[in-house]
């Protein structure tokens, strides 16, 4: 069977990844709103026009409309095709750089990460079955890397990882609202954290925590150089900045390095 162009994969991947991307922008509106999200038609939120198969080809149709419904020119927003450039773009990296034999892996861990980092950034919210699906995924990597090498090394540095990340933030958590009399962090970023150290190892968790802070610093720096108000209790999507640090992490092998 002759091999198949690595540019080919990586585009046949950003093919499916932008369809993929197309169910995440719908579940980034359903899911808040507790609606359906595998059953019922795609429908415009403005005026409930059901959208034809013709509108719904990813990137293309938001491209073709001008950004617009079909039906009533109600603007959709850039949500829905950042979602998917977003997971299209996870798709054709992941065959271009994840480590030998990991593409698929890379693919449904920063696809996954994408939703829940598209919510926490839009409402701050991470919501706990998606960490969980996020955690027993992660647990059936490592448990797929321990019968690769008929060792259980692996399914027990991804649980050390999945405890250590839950630990860390919970700690921080804990310590904060102690010292503070409130919250200074999301309830659902220790749960992420350690499902993210299921993927990606302890070592992996706590470079996702610096990743993210070094993140979260330059970002508050735009922002004072855009002239936009930075208090102690300004509120950024921790979640999102772990999601972000984890994948790129998992890509550069940081899971081999702990696991």
């Amino acid at each position: 069977m002759p091999d198949v162009p690595p540019a080919l994969l990586a585009l046949f991947a950003g093919l499916v990844g932008a369809a993929i991307g197309s169910f995440i922008g719908t579940v980034l509106v359903r899911l808040p709103e507790d609606r359906t999200i595998l059953t019922g038609r795609s429908a415009c939120d403005s005026c409930g026009t059901a959208i034809s198969p013709r509108d719904l080809v990813p990137l293309l149709s938001w491209a073709m409309l001008r950004g617009r419904c079909r039906s009533c020119s109600a603007p959709i927003g850039g949500w829905q095709p950042g979602c998917e450039a977003a997971a299209a773009l996870i798709g054709a990296v992941s065959v271009l750089l994840a480590p030998v034999g990991l593409a698929v892996p890379a693919m449904a861990f920063g696809w996954q990460l994408l939703l829940l980092g598209m919510i926490d950034v839009r409402h701050l919210w991470l919501p706990r079955g998606l960490v969980a699906l996020l955690a027993v995924s992660g647990a059936g990597f490592a448990a797929w890397r321990s019968w690769q090498v008929a060792s259980l090394t692996p399914l027990w540095t991804a649980l050390a990882g999945g405890a250590l990340g839950f630990v860390m933030l919970w700690s921080v958590a804990r310590g904060y609202r102690m010292l503070r009399g409130r919250d200074g962090m999301g309830g659902g970023d220790p749960p992420l954290l350690g499902a993210i150290g299921l993927w990606i190892g302890p070592m992996g968790a706590i470079g996702a925590v610096i990743g993210a802070s070094l993140t979260g610093m330059v970002a508050a720096l735009v922002m004072l150089l855009a002239r936009r108000p930075v208090a102690s209790d300004t509120a950024l999507p921790l979640g999102t900045l772990l999601a972000a640090a984890a994948w790129v992490i998992f890509l550069v092998g940081g899971f081999g390095k702990s696991n």
